[in-house]
Parts: structure tokens; sequence; C-alpha cells
């Protein structure tokens, strides 16, 4: 069987050697078929990825000629086979660097929740060295492939993360305080390597570099974003300062440790004016008082003049919440950039904005392009009427199945579940002439998911597949949630979304997902680059 490589430049190795592949159309065409292995890409996304979203009239030409000349590359065990409405590649796990890597992965996961820590960690460091480098780094250049390289160096770090908890369980601070170092200068907002550090110097008997190791993370969150340390960091500095005993655990609870699973989800709200945020609060606020949530509120400023009454105005709705929430205010002279700086900087999983007044433009407003494009979380943008929860009847989310439509389907239930209102997922009805069924096994297959999620149901509602008839059908919602349109980079949020949009009644959430997988996910998936439902 063939080999093929992800985790470092696109390798594939034969029985004879590494198979040298063509040109950078087939080298991506071959990496999209793996960054998706075992499911169906369709021909529209193949043409979109592969021309940065400006596909050419020639373009299913083009891709049938990329997918031909590869399987005369690859040869009869190449994997690739057609399947409606595009191709796939078939293979088996040991094939896959990356599926080894998540197998790996998994059963460190299994050890931690055994208190193995020994085990975790060999199985860790097996997982990690299968790295060759940045992955895909020989297609770096290609947009299609900047959130799968962000997804897949999320995951490099989240299962290292893990080795270095293993490792500390085992008394091995001394060793780790070089590597950890570096990590932090490295990635110097990731605080859990902060906290890692921490513990380790101060395990090391060097109590003073480790309170110090607190001040620079502070100092770097302070001066950057004007945001204090997690909650969780704070504490730690405490517990350092008072000699707490239990930091001088060799084996603390590895069940505990895996912070894969428990650690908080972060949901970061931003807005260049105070009526943005008050509008995306009615919003942020029901998502942060579930358990595990964290809400971080950002106004952005063009003029520094006013950054003492923004710092006072948003730090004053914080303190009205209730909720875990931190709360700043900083000039920028690039707003996409800063956003994005912000969600990888505070591992977000959903980053909420306004729309734009050109939301429905074609293409897109460039920094909202931007962020869709390099967001490492999901995004939503909210436009039209503020949301009143005590009018409508519910969260709708209208559902087709592609990957936005699964991350809308995510956030609706989130919302709620949050609000205690029902949830009704929209589909078609049945066309016979055109011999297409009615959606209704796909709105169960989603009810089953986020009934696992959330514990909430899925009222299916079947409609006509028109703009005119959505826009009818959600005239009774409190908000609909749907997602994008998968050719956004070609025709925007979407003709359907743009009726949404100008003509339903109630608020409009659209939604974008993100490369990192999402509470619909096992509850290991922080190390895993994909998922699927297995209904």
């Amino acid at each position: 069987m063939l080999e093929f490589r992800i985790l470092g430049p696109l390798e594939v190795v034969g029985e004879r050697g590494q198979i040298q592949l063509g040109g950078a159309k087939q080298r991506a065409t071959l990496a999209i078929l793996l960054l998706s292995a075992n499911r169906v890409v369709s021909v529209d996304r193949l043409a979109d990825d592969l021309y940065a979203g400006a596909a050419p009239v020639t373009a299913l030409k083009q891709v049938q000629r990329q997918i031909s000349d590869l399987r005369k590359v690859l040869g009869p065990t190449s994997g690739i086979e057609t399947r409606s409405p595009g191709y796939t590649i078939r293979l088996a796990p040991e094939q896959l660097d990356l599926a080894g890597f998540e197998r790996l992965t998994a059963d460190a996961s299994d050890a931690l929740a055994e208190a193995e820590a020994q085990r975790a960690a060999d199985l860790l460091r097996q997982a990690l060295d299968l790295w060759r480098g940045a992955p895909l780094a020989d297609l770096t250049y290609e947009s299609f492939a900047r959130a799968p390289i962000e997804r897949l160096e999320e995951i490099r770090l989240a299962a290292l993360e893990q080795r270095i908890e293993a490792e500390l369980a085992l008394g091995r601070h001394n060793e780790l305080v070089g590597e950890l170092e570096q990590l932090v200068a490295e990635n110097p907002f990731r605080e859990r390597f902060r906290a890692q550090l921490m513990l380790a110097l101060y395990r090391s008997g060097r109590q003073a570099e480790a309170l110090e190791a607190y001040r620079e993370a502070r100092q770097a969150l302070v001066a950057d974003f004007g945001i204090e340390p997690t909650p969780a960091l704070q504490q730690l500095e405490r517990a350092i300062l008072a000699q707490d005993p239990s930091l001088q655990s060799q084996a603390p609870d590895l069940r505990r440790i895996a912070p894969a699973a428990d650690r908080e989800r972060a949901v970061l709200l931003v807005s260049a004016d105070e009526d943005g945020i008050d509008r995306l609060l009615s919003l942020a606020e029901p998502l942060a008082r579930l358990p595990g949530r964290e809400l971080i509120i950002a106004r952005l400023i063009g003029d520094e003049r006013e950054l003492d009454a923004a710092v006072g105005s948003v730090s004053g709705r914080r303190d009205a919440l209730g909720v875990n929430a931190r709360a700043a205010a900083f000039t920028t002279a690039d707003p996409a950039g800063d956003v994005l700086r912000l969600a990888a900087a505070y591992d977000v999983e959903l980053l909420l904005l306004n729309a734009p007044p050109e939301v429905d433009a074609t293409p897109l407003p460039a920094d909202l392009a931007t962020v869709l494009e390099r967001s490492p979380a999901d995004v939503a943008v909210v436009a039209g009427t503020p949301v009143d929860w005590t009018q409508g009847t519910g969260v709708f989310v209208p559902f087709g199945g592609a990957v936005d439509d699964w991350a809308a389907l995510e956030l609706g239930a989130w919302l709620a579940s949050a609000v205690g209102t029902p949830l009704r997922v929209i589909g078609t009805r049945a066309d016979p002439h055109r011999g297409q069924r009615d959606a209704s096994r796909l709105l169960a297959n989603a009810s089953l998911a986020v009934q696992r999620l959330a514990d909430v149901t899925g009222e299916p509602l079947l409609v006509e597949a028109s703009a005119d008839a959505l826009v009818e059908a959600v005239e009774a919602a409190t908000i609909v949630v749907v997602g994008v349109s998968p050719r956004w980079q070609r025709e925007g949020i979407g003709a359907v979304r743009r009726a949404l949009v100008h003509d339903a009644r109630p608020a409009v959430m659209l939604v974008h997902g993100g490369p990192r997988p999402g509470g619909l996910a096992p509850r290991d998936a922080r190390t895993r680059f994909s998922w699927s439902l297995e209904l």
C-alpha cells in the first residue's frame, strides 16, 4: 500500500521509495483529498480550492485532468474513487500519517484517564515523532491550505501540552524547563505552556523565576490586548506565593489533567462601538452562562483619546453580567489582524461580530473575508434586528448538511440550550419531479447530534426549496442561525442568505466553521484534525 504523509511536506511513499508528484496543482489536488480522506469532496469545492475561489469556466475539465494525472502517477492502488458529486480517496488508517497520529493521541488520552502517566508520555512521544516539520510545508502559499495548516499545528501543540503534563506527573520538571522556555518564547500567548513552565520552575526550587514567568505572561497579555491572564493562571500564581503543598505533588490525578476535554471554552465578542457590544451581548451572555464557558469582550477603537472611556465602558458591562468574563479596549489600525490575533491568543472557539453594512456584497468586504478565511475559531456574524429572547418561538436553523451548516447547528443548539427555547431545524420538502426525497432523514441525523451535544431536540420543519418559502418559514423565529455559502469566496454569503438578511423579520446569524472541532465533536477531538458523526 501507498503511504501518504502530510505532517511535513506532502509526500507519497511506495514500496520502491518516494513517488515524485507533479506540479503545484497536482500536489494541491492530492492534499485537498487527503485532508478529507474517506469523505467525498465535491468537484465545486475542488475547483474553488484549487483556484482560490475564482475557478475558470473550464474548472470541471481542469479538475478531471488533475484527478486523471494523479491516478496515473500513483498507480492502481491510489485509492482515488469517483463518488457523486466529486471524488474521494479511500485509505486504511495506517496509510496516512495523520491517522496514525490521531490513533496514538487517542490511546494516550485513554492512558491519562487511567492515570498511566508513563504509557501516556510514551504514546505522545511516538505521535509527535511522526511530524517531519511544518504540516504541508510545500503548500503554505495555497489559500485553501491556510486553515488546515493552522488546525494541524494546533493539534500538534495540544499533543505537546498533554505530553508535558504526563511528564510533569512523572517528576521530570528539571528536564522540562528548557523545553518549556523555548515553547513560551515561540507561543507567548499560550497560557498553558506558561502554567507548565511556572510549575516546572517551582518544583525545581526556582520559586522567584516561576513568579517572574507569571509576571512576563501578564505583561505580554496586558500590553498587547489589555486583558488579564485567565483565572486559572492567576490561581497558580497565588498558590506559588503561598507555597501550597499541592504544587509539589509528583503524581496528581491525571483524569483532572487531561485539559483537552475539560478546559473552558472561550467566546470572543468584538465590536468597534458600544451599541454593537450591547447587540452582541444578547447572544454572548447566554452562551457564557453555559458550563465551562468564558466570555471575552473586546472593544476596538481608532483614536487613543477614547481609550480610557472605552476601557471603563467595557469593564462596566463585564461587571454587570454576572458570568465568567474578561474585557478590554485598545486602539487598532488593523481590525481584522487584531481580531485574528485575539482569537488565536485565547484559544477561542467562537468569534462574535456585527455584520458590516455591506455584508451582502460580492465579494465580501475585505476585513470580513480575511477573518472568515483565517480565523481558527467558528465565526458568527450578526445582522438584522436586535435579539429579544422574549419574542418569537425559538432558534431556527436552515440545514443542508454542509460544513458550515454543522457549525450553525452547533451554535443554534448552544443558544437554545442556554436560553431554554425550542430549536427548529429546517430542511426542504420532497420534489417528485426531480426525484428528490425530503430532508427528514438529514434533519433526524442533525437532531440526534444536538441531543448528544446540548440535550435539546432539533424539531424538523420542511419547507419548499425557495428563498421566499424560507423567509416565510422563519417569520416566527427569535433568531435564525445559518451557515454561509460553501462558495462564499466567490458568491459572498449566498443568495438565500441575502434574502434572509434583507427580508426576514428576526435577526440572522451567519456562521462560518473554523478549523477547530466544535462542540459536536467527540470530547477528545482537540488532538484530532476532523471528526464525523457516526449515528
